[in-house]
């Protein structure tokens, strides 16, 4: 049976950088799609299933992280925010409005093409639908349920729609109940390559899970602890 080729949308007000990431990326075997405005990439990611949006934060008229909110109100396709050196503000608002990763401009094609891959067979591995007869794949928890083989959260028994980033951290914070990670530790080993960016970033995304957890079960939501200080802790709650 033949491999369906991944979907991958570029979108930057910059034909040369488009043309760049296209040729590098098609070269790897995907199929792109361009974009050259914030209107026509969010039409795209909506009506189109992406593996990866790689999308530009600063754009005349609707910016990327425009795109991003409105995205993710539907959508929880992977997003790479391409950002230049002096935005480090803007990042912060990126990973605010979903944004799953960064890439700091001028950047070199391969090392797009490497993040891209990277995001790909996180997402995979978490998505990949055990199809043998041994027992699911299933963290449970009083209020939480993780089932790992479908990548999906019931919290009260209703499904919350995570961003992979989300999924792979409340995942990580699970697997060890009760344990304080710090920022640090959170960055390293989520992300998963070397990480260069603001502490904040895991602070955002802890954030933007709480929320999402919240909105379905405050118990849930609960269940994720601040250490002052030091980072934050999955919790289990006994009632």
């Amino acid at each position: 049976m033949e491999q369906e080729t991944k979907k991958i949308l570029v979108v930057d007000d910059e034909d040369r950088i488009r043309r760049l990431l296209k040729m590098y990326l098609e070269r790897e075997g995907f199929e792109i799609d361009e974009a050259e405005d914030g209107e026509q990439a969010l039409k795209l990611a909506l009506t189109e299933d992406y593996e990866v949006i790689l999308l530009d934060l600063m754009m005349p008229g609707k910016d990327g992280l425009e795109v991003c909110k409105e995205l993710r109100t539907k959508k929880t396709t992977p997003v790479i925010m391409l950002t230049a050196k002096g935005e480090e503000l803007s990042r912060i608002h990126g990973f605010e409005a979903g944004t799953d990763d960064y890439i700091v401009k001028p950047f070199s094609p391969r090392e797009v093409v490497l993040r891209v891959k990277a995001l790909l067979r996180r997402s995979t591995s978490s998505n990949a639908i055990n199809t043998s007869n041994r027992s699911k794949d299933l963290i449970e928890f009083p209020h939480l349920l993780i089932d790992n083989d479908a990548h999906r959260v019931l919290a009260d028994n209703k499904e919350v729609n995570l961003t992979p980033k989300e999924y792979e951290l409340l995942l990580f914070l699970t697997k060890t109940p009760d344990k304080v990670f710090e920022r640090e530790e959170l960055l390293k080993e989520v992300w998963k390559y070397e990480f260069f960016g603001d502490l904040r970033t895991v602070d955002t995304h802890v954030k933007r899970l709480r929320e999402k957890l919240s909105k379905v079960s405050t118990d849930a939501a609960k269940m994720i602890v601040t250490v002052w200080g030091v980072g934050y802790k999955f919790e289990v709650t006994q009632n």
